[in-house]
């Protein structure tokens, strides 16, 4: 089995004036019990010379963090709490495309979570980190109630510039299937862009998530069916599925203005094939997505959980194939461009946060990160959101603005510094 090695991407602490280490120390500490300042972007920029703000989907945003798609993000009271604590972006709990009759295909994937466990794990590396474990996979309530959210959040967010992406999971052809269902495609896509534009009118952010529960189920067993999956699912959510995916190019064909990004995950092969799959989202004979999400968890069909057996799960042994296989594909593009990409896996830090930057991430999303047990935050006020901002910018020595700053000595960037100057 093909494994890269893991960059060394940074030192093992930051190499930075020691004023400006002793004075994140001092914020650090004092935002702990005092609270994050109220324009937080703004003080960065005014206290350590850093602009944060970013783009997601082809949209700026306030800053790089957001909120992937889970049980932490399926009510609007959820989503309040994130916008109120400036989340640069939400990414809505996953729904399950459905056709005009309410049938689905991946009707499987919605089952509610009965039970979630957040527990510590070891990497092979040996360092400690965190996973969550649960039952249940995407939106389980009634597709009406999902439109709902998408035009509550969307209302709650549209004063502020946090960013609301729905995220959905249409119909996949299994290996001895011939056809797609393109009625879910059509009816999911027109009725959540009907949502979307009751209160924004610009084109609707959309993530297709292909779950990393498909890296261990019958769906992923054939290396060319993934990619095709690939290659074809773009053209059938931008063309409302009526296109041929022969022809996706078809200019009379009715265009959804819809900004798509498609959730790679980390399938159950070598390290090699994970990048023929980013190849593939790169080049395909049909149209392609507008940018990318890499990589969700990792997929385990030994480990259990409430009598389940094959469950996904993150931790340090997410982060370091991610790296390796981001790192890989980087070099052997090159000077080839590539789509905008979002990060996510085991982003615990400032520290990871930058590594994938520095790969050409240009945003991340969290998930575990939001639910730590609450001695793992040293912010005492305030909701989770808030404290885990607090440590991913502030640490001392493993926070993003150490690690920002470092980055841009190394890189003689002029002041202020742009963190979209540091990515890639």
């Amino acid at each position: 089995m093909q494994v890269f090695e893991r960059p060394e991407l940074l030192p093992a602490e930051p190499n930075i004036d020691p004023d400006v280490t002793s004075k994140l120390r001092w914020d650090f500490d004092r935002f702990a019990t005092d609270g994050l300042p109220d324009e937080l972007e703004a003080f960065i920029l005014e206290e350590y010379g850093i602009d944060v703000s970013s783009e997601y989907a082809g949209y700026e945003i306030r800053n790089p963090w957001g909120k992937a798609s889970g049980q932490l993000s399926m009510t609007a009271r959820q989503v309040q709490e994130d916008v109120d604590a400036g989340l640069g972006f939400v990414v809505l709990k996953t729904v399950i495309a459905e056709d005009g009759a309410g049938e689905q295909t991946m009707a499987a994937w919605a089952i509610k979570e009965s039970r979630m466990l957040v527990e510590s794990i070891a990497g092979q590396n040996g360092e400690t980190g965190w996973t969550v474990r649960w039952k249940g996979r995407g939106w389980w309530q009634s597709f009406d109630d999902y439109l709902r959210l998408i035009r509550d959040a969307s209302d709650i967010a549209k004063s502020s510039d946090t960013l609301i992406v729905p995220s959905c999971k249409y119909h996949l052809p299994r290996p001895d299937e011939t056809e797609w269902n393109r009625s879910e495609y059509e009816f999911t896509t027109r009725a959540m862009l009907e949502a979307w534009h009751s209160t924004d009118e610009r084109p609707m952010p959309l993530e297709k998530d292909f779950s990393p529960t498909l890296a261990g189920s019958d769906l992923a067993t054939v290396q060319t069916q993934i990619l095709e999956w690939l290659e074809i699912v773009p053209s059938l959510i931008r063309y409302l599925g009526n296109v041929p995916v022969d022809n996706a190019q078809n200019k009379h064909a009715e265009r959804a203005p819809v900004r798509i990004g498609l959730k790679v995950f980390n399938a159950m092969f070598d390290d090699e094939f994970q990048l023929r799959m980013l190849e593939k989202v790169h080049q395909t004979d049909a149209e392609p997505c507008d940018f990318y999400i890499h990589g969700n968890r990792l997929f385990d069909p030994d480990r259990d959980f409430d009598g389940h057996k094959g469950i996904a799960y993150g931790g340090p042994d997410l982060s370091d194939r991610n790296l390796r296989v981001m790192h890989e594909f980087a070099r052997r593009r090159q000077n080839a461009g590539g789509l905008p990409w979002c990060a996510t896996g085991n982003i615990l830090s400032g520290r990871t946060a930058v590594e994938y930057a520095l790969l050409g991430a240009s945003s991340f999303q969290l998930h575990t990160g939001f639910q730590l047990p609450s001695e793992e935050y040293s912010m005492k006020v305030g909701n989770k959101t808030q404290k885990t901002l607090h440590k991913l910018y502030f640490h001392p020595t493993d926070g993003f603005i150490a690690w920002c700053l470092h980055v841009a000595g190394q890189k003689s960037l002029d002041h202020p510094i742009r963190f979209r100057d540091i990515v890639g």
